[in-house]
């Protein structure tokens, strides 16, 4: 789906030369290619009441900046449907935003984000290897190919490829795909990603404090991983997780958490979780016009 609105943010934004980040890859012996392109070219697919569509988009550019694509109206699934849909670029991470005028066809609206690829087929061939399955056939679109799968535990994502590669310029900051697992799923998961995504697991909490995701009193397991496709960490606890935990599918960095706070404030963006301190990282969770969930961060010591 999100291909369609990374072509219209092409006519406005200027094309600046292919740059993937120095991500760090593991060095584990892996049977399937890279494929991942960079997480500039990666979005978080947020889905929104038509109505609110526009308030959404300005909260979001107010809060963390950057430019926007031409909103249009489209068919960006393979069977009948139309959606308003827009690409928002910020320095933070980009999201692609899409507000049905119809009902969603299954299996779209579940799936936290879309992930550009070089080589679709293979890509895929290589998520089902490492434990992936396929929630539909790839299926073409005006500028490109795409795929739904899903991983262990229920993780949904997109896939896609442009005929053209799109060319954007590197994030400022890499936001972080924050995925809540239980034990039962949570392994599975892991390996099966890190095996398709060349990623490096670069820390391995498992006595994390649970008051991190509203279970105080509690330990909990905090992982966190790298790839071409960007950050991850995985949370993993019993699943007891109290309002908005879960429902926080992106973490953004930002530099000063106070100030971006006070700009989502007064763009309409209603603060769920105050600012706490977990180690080094202060924390807080907010939700956008619109319902979207998002998990926003700075260095504690930041400004101190």
């Amino acid at each position: 789906m999100k291909r369609f609105t990374l072509l219209i943010a092409a006519a406005v934004i200027a094309s600046v030369p292919a740059a993937i980040p120095a991500m760090a890859r593991t060095d584990a012996v892996t049977s399937t290619p890279d494929f991942a392109v960079g997480p500039q070219y990666d979005t978080t697919h947020v889905y929104v009441p038509a109505d609110q569509f526009d308030t959404f988009v300005s909260s979001f550019s107010a809060t963390f900046g950057g430019t926007t694509s031409k909103q249009g109206e489209f068919q960006v699934t393979p069977t009948q449907s139309l959606t308003k849909s827009q690409l928002v670029l910020t320095p933070a991470g980009s999201v692609s935003v899409f507000g049905f005028k119809t009902p969603i066809p299954y299996p779209f609206g579940a799936e936290r984000t879309g992930y550009l690829v070089t080589d679709i087929d293979a890509a895929i061939a290589a998520a089902v290897k490492h434990g992936a399955t396929r929630l539909l056939t790839t299926f073409p679109d005006p500028i490109g190919r795409d795929s739904l799968i899903q991983w262990p535990g229920g993780v949904n994502m997109q896939i896609y490829w442009h005929t053209v590669k799109p060319s954007y310029t590197p994030l400022g900051t890499v936001p972080e795909n924050r995925i809540y697992l239980t034990a039962d799923a949570a392994d599975k998961f892991i390996n099966a990603w890190t095996g398709y995504a060349h990623a490096k697991i670069t820390a391995d909490d498992k006595t994390a404090d649970g008051a991190q995701i509203g279970e105080p009193g509690k330990t909990i397991r905090r992982v966190s991983i790298r790839s071409g496709y960007g950050d991850m960490v995985v949370f993993v606890s019993d699943g007891l997780l109290p309002w908005p935990y879960g429902r926080d599918m992106t973490g953004y960095a930002v530099s000063d958490l106070s100030a971006t706070l006070a700009k989502a404030k007064a763009a309409g963006v209603q603060t769920l979780v105050a600012p706490a301190t977990y180690g080094k990282r202060q924390s807080a969770v907010v939700e956008f016009p619109g319902g979207y969930i998002a998990e926003i961060h700075s260095d504690a010591h930041a400004g101190a």
